[in-house]
């Protein structure tokens, strides 16, 4: 009942005016953060903490956890307008979402998309308000055998369920895991695979390379082989969703939820690997399959959307518990409390417990601003469909260009995302599947340190991985995902 009381507490300070107006200044500068490739929210707020160093530190942080929000929402939307996803987080969602606004159904893309969000970002946020302690308690027994488990997992997913073949999503995976090694070594500092080039000594930026992968390759694609009418390309049909979309989302939202929660918690690539895990479950459990890579699904909208911002909220969950950030946002968040004195740990809930419970409280809040500020913008932004075909793609191009010219400043990186657009073609001329890229290049390094650092824990003996339950049970998972398939087609051919 305590938990209650301070989170009524919470709502009572969230819920005064000027606390509103942060909070609705946060959602709206997120949404339109989320919209521009290469920002990021954890730029925003890096920009931003000189700039609030004098403001009351719980106004702050509400604030600043708009804008991760927010930023959440918006990247949705160029996903599935344009096909140039805003976070890495987005980037499941273009897979299904551009090819539903290609087909006449933006609308219902963005409609799915903004209502999965809330439905996952509200229950995760009861969640992180009921089972904080409890939840980061668990997260943290897990060491190096887990997650490099939990990667190979993800893998193993990704690579077999998306593409025309199982040979060609492994292929994507591998060079996705090959570019992930390009840059510095994450253990022992060596400068590998860059070649001389000392642009390519810091890596390869994964949002670089979704931007050139999806939204580069889309329109150099279209213009060298489309070439359909602006009509056929462009158009709209409605800007809501069916009775029956509603049907085929809402189980979507809530595995999608389900999902995403407990990677929040922990150190493991962020929202990427759950969004792509809940694509892959929804494309397995699709009564429609023939929809997705085609029209386009719109539970591979849901699913992912809500497996994102399910994650994004239980990054809250160790950050404010045990003062451990498991994303690069979440870890400026952890500077902006020290900003103010405030040590995040066990004691936080004791000696800051009013910003806690008005932070907890101002997410249900900001959950109820971005929806409002969202659904009413779904049929503007579906009229950007009705630009015709060549102004639409050169507004493309140079969105991308400045977006990810803004991350570094550097025209080497234009000139780049440029090769991987070719690139990009080559692979969906040959039907290789660009998802896959874009997991091996993101939990490649990831999956690299967690398996040096499980064996240095083993004394090098691989039979660490097989010792401990979570990993062992890992590992029957990912080997019933590559087999099960197989034997099952074996089992059909046997008739």
């Amino acid at each position: 009942m305590d938990t209650w009381t301070q989170l009524l507490g919470g709502f009572a300070t969230a819920g005064t005016p000027i606390n509103l107006l942060w909070a609705f200044v946060g959602c709206a500068l997120g949404t339109a953060i989320g919209v521009l490739p290469g920002l990021g929210p954890a730029v925003t707020v890096a920009m931003l903490l000189p700039l609030t160093s004098q403001v009351d530190p719980t106004a702050s942080m509400i604030f600043f956890a708009g804008i991760y929000y927010g930023a959440m929402y918006g990247g949705s939307t160029t996903s599935i307008l344009l096909n140039t996803p805003g976070e890495t987080g987005t980037m499941v969602t273009a897979l299904e979402g551009f090819k539903m606004a290609k087909s006449g159904r933006a609308g219902a893309a963005l409609a799915t998309s903004a209502i999965g969000s809330f439905v996952a970002g509200t229950i995760a946020t009861v969640l992180v308000t009921l089972f904080a302690p409890v939840v980061s308690t668990y997260a943290v027994r897990l060491g190096p055998p887990e997650y490099f488990c939990l990667m190979l997992l993800a893998f193993t997913t990704v690579s077999s369920v998306l593409g025309k073949s199982a040979l060609r999503g492994v292929t994507a995976l591998f060079i996705g895991l090959a570019v992930g090694l390009v840059g510095m070594d994450q253990i022992s500092g060596q400068i590998r695979y860059t070649g001389g080039i000392l642009e390519f000594m810091d890596g390869i930026e994964v949002v670089l390379m979704a931007v050139g992968l999806f939204a580069v390759g889309e329109v150099l694609y279209n213009a060298m082989y489309e070439g359909r009418s602006v009509n056929e390309m462009n158009r709209m049909n409605k800007v809501h969703m069916s009775r029956s979309e509603w049907r085929r989302s809402w189980p979507a939202w809530l595995r999608g939820t389900v999902i995403g929660f407990p990677f929040g918690t922990v150190p493991a690539g962020g929202s990427e690997i759950p969004t792509f895990l809940s694509y892959a479950t929804e494309r397995k459990l699709s009564k429609h399959p023939e929809e997705f890579g085609t029209v386009g699904a719109i539970e591979g909208v849901a699913g992912p959307e809500a497996a994102n911002n399910s994650a994004v909220t239980a990054t809250l969950v160790p950050l404010l518990t045990l003062g451990i950030p498991t994303s690069v946002t979440a870890a400026v968040l952890l500077s902006a409390l020290q900003n103010y004195g405030i040590q995040a740990g066990p004691q936080l809930f004791q000696n800051s417990s009013a910003l806690v419970w008005a932070l907890i409280a101002s997410l249900y809040i900001g959950n109820v601003m971005l929806l409002v500020l969202n659904l009413p913008l779904v049929g503007l932004w579906v009229k950007l469909l009705k630009i015709p075909k060549p102004q639409l793609y050169a507004g493309i191009l140079v969105f991308a260009s400045v977006g990810v010219y803004a991350m570094r400043q550097s025209t080497f990186d234009v000139f780049m995302m440029y090769i991987i657009g070719l690139l990009s073609v080559m692979m969906r001329r040959f039907d290789f599947p660009a998802a896959p890229v874009i997991v091996g290049m993101i939990l490649g390094p990831i999956a690299e340190v967690q398996l040096r650092n499980g064996l240095s824990m083993g004394e090098g003996s691989w039979t660490i991985f097989l010792t401990r339950p979570v990993s062992l049970t890992l590992l029957i998972i990912t080997a019933s995902v590559l087999l099960l398939p197989a034997l099952l087609r074996w089992r059909s051919s046997q008739r």
